[in-house]
């Protein structure tokens, strides 16, 4: 469920509320009963680390190979040796 975030016009009081997409916005402080409204707040999506992005997308550099390039024991991001 989504968080609201909510200001009261009397006192001032800002609170969250959390609430289901067809819940009726609330009305009343819980502090002072005064009138609220609703307010509008940044999203809490972002992305981080890996993901899509990264692997969606061509890099203009290739990553350097690891020392072990070419040969059976090499890493996942190592060329295949020719003689397999």
């Amino acid at each position: 469920m989504p968080m609201y975030e909510y200001c009261c016009d009397a006192c001032g009081h800002t609170f969250e509320a959390r609430q289901k997409f067809s819940d009726a916005p609330l009305t009343e402080c819980p502090q002072c009963q005064g009138s609220v409204k609703k307010l509008i707040s940044q999203a809490g999506f972002a992305l981080k680390g890996g993901g899509w992005y990264n692997q969606g997308y061509n890099s203009s550099t290739k990553p350097a190979a690891c020392d072990a390039a070419g040969s059976s024991g090499g890493c996942a991001g190592c060329p295949k040796a020719s003689n397999e």
